[in-house]
C-alpha cells in the first residue's frame, strides 16, 4: 500500500497524505488536487475504491481506429486538451488489426464507468454494420458523439467535415489548372465519407468538365486501402487510365499516389498533379509539399467536446450532424495540366 501511495503521489504531483485523504474520502482536498489524483489513479492501471466510483465523471473514452494515420492522433490531441480544460480526464482506447473491436473498448470503457464516449472513424461509418450497438449504448445512460460518418439509424449528434465540399475545392482547383483527366483516390466504398467524397467528386467533375456521372465513377473513381500502399496501388490505376492528377481521400494515400508515380519515371506536379485530404502534421515538409484539403481538425474536435458536456449535463443538442467546412492548402504537389509525350493520358493512347 506504501508503495502505491508513494506512485500515485508521484505521477499526480502531490503528498502521500493528500493521496490518502482521497482515497478515504476525506474533506481538506481542492476538486482540482482530487482530479490529479483520480487521474493518476487510472493512468497507473489501479482499481478505484468503491467509494470513489461513482465520482468517475471526470472521465472521458475516447475511441479511434489505429494511429498510423497521423490524423487520428492530431484529433485525440485536440479532443484530450479541450476535456482536460474542462476537469475531465481522456481515457483512450485504439483499435488495432486483430486486437480490440470497437465493441469491446466499448465495454471496458462502461466497465470503467466513464461519463461518456465519443467514437472517431468508428462502426457508425461503416452502412454495412448494425447500429443497434449504439441504441443499446444509449440505453445503458451512457452519452456518446460520433466524429467521421453519419447514420439516420442513430440518436446522436455527429460530427463531420463536408466531404463533398472538399471534393468540389480539389477538382476546381485542379480543373483551374488546365487538368482534363482527374482520377479519386479512396477507401471502401461501404464508409459513409468515401460516398460523399465520390459525390462531390462526381458532381464538380460532371459539372466543370461535362463528363457522364456513370463514365466518371467508372473510370475515374478507384477504391483501395487508406494507406500509402493503398494510396499508390490506386493512383496506379489511375495513372493507367490516362489521368494527369490524382485527388487523394487521405494524405497518407497521397503520398502513395506520389511514389507510385515516380515509379514510372514520372515527376510531381510537373506530369502527374496530386491533392490529398486531411493536412495532417508535417505534410507541409514532404516532397513536394503537399497541396491537401485541410480537415478542420480543432473545430471538429472541439465541437465534440462541447456536444458531449452538454449530452453529459442533460441539456443534449440536437440530434443531427455539425458539418465544418474543409479548406484547400495549396502548395507544390500540383501545377499546370502536362503538354507534350509525357503525358499520362498519352502513354495510355500509345498502347
Amino acid at each position: 500500500m506504501t508503495a502505491r501511495l508513494a506512485d500515485i503521489a508521484a505521477q499526480a504531483g502531490v503528498s502521500e497524505a493528500t493521496v490518502s485523504r482521497v482515497l478515504n474520502g476525506k474533506p481538506g482536498v481542492s476538486a482540482a488536487t482530487r482530479q490529479s489524483v483520480l487521474a493518476a489513479l487510472d493512468l497507473l492501471g489501479y482499481e478505484r475504491p468503491v467509494r470513489l466510483r461513482q465520482r468517475s465523471a471526470g472521465l472521458v473514452g475516447l475511441i479511434t481506429p489505429e494511429l498510423e494515420n497521423p490524423i487520428f492522433p492530431a484529433l485525440a490531441q485536440v479532443i484530450g486538451q479541450a476535456l482536460t480544460r474542462q476537469g475531465y480526464t481522456p481515457v483512450l482506447a485504439t483499435q488495432t488489426p486483430g486486437g480490440s473491436t470497437e465493441d469491446e473498448l466499448t465495454e471496458m470503457l462502461v466497465d470503467r464507468g466513464v461519463a461518456g464516449i465519443i467514437f472517431v472513424s468508428g462502426l457508425h461509418a461503416d452502412t454495412t454494420a448494425d447500429m443497434e450497438r449504439y441504441e443499446r449504448l444509449r440505453a445503458q445512460g451512457v452519452p456518446f458523439v460520433l466524429v467521421d460518418g453519419f447514420s439516420p439509424e442513430v440518436r446522436a449528434p455527429f460530427i463531420s467535415p463536408d466531404d463533398r465540399a472538399a471534393m468540389r475545392l480539389a477538382v476546381t482547383h485542379l480543373v483551374s489548372l488546365g487538368h482534363t483527366r482527374i482520377g479519386l483516390a479512396l477507401g471502401p466504398k461501404r464508409f459513409v465519407p468515401v460516398q460523399r467524397k465520390i459525390e462531390g467528386f462526381v458532381r464538380t467533375v460532371r459539372d466543370q468538365l461535362g463528363l457522364a456521372a456513370a463514365d466518371i465513377e467508372v473510370r475515374l473513381v478507384q477504391h483501395s486501402l487508406y494507406t500509402l500502399e493503398g494510396g499508390q496501388a490506386a493512383a496506379s490505376a489511375l495513372l493507367d487510365r490516362g489521368c494527369t492528377a490524382v485527388v487523394c481521400a487521405s494524405d497518407m494515400m497521397a503520398l502513395g499516389a506520389v511514389r507510385a508515380a515516380r515509379q514510372r519515371g514520372l515527376e510531381v506536379p510537373d506530369d502527374v498533379s496530386v491533392v490529398g485530404f486531411d493536412d495532417s502534421v508535417l505534410i507541409a515538409f514532404t516532397d513536394p509539399p503537399l497541396t491537401t484539403v485541410r480537415k478542420p481538425v480543432p473545430a471538429m474536435g472541439q465541437a465534440a467536446v462541447r456536444t458531449l458536456l452538454e449530452e453529459i449535463a442533460g441539456t443534449p443538442a440536437p440530434q443531427s450532424e455539425f458539418v465544418f467546412m474543409p479548406e484547400l492548402v495549396v502548395r507544390g504537389s500540383t501545377a499546370s495540366a502536362p503538354t507534350g509525350p509525357n503525358r499520362p493520358q498519352d502513354v495510355e493512347n500509345a498502347q
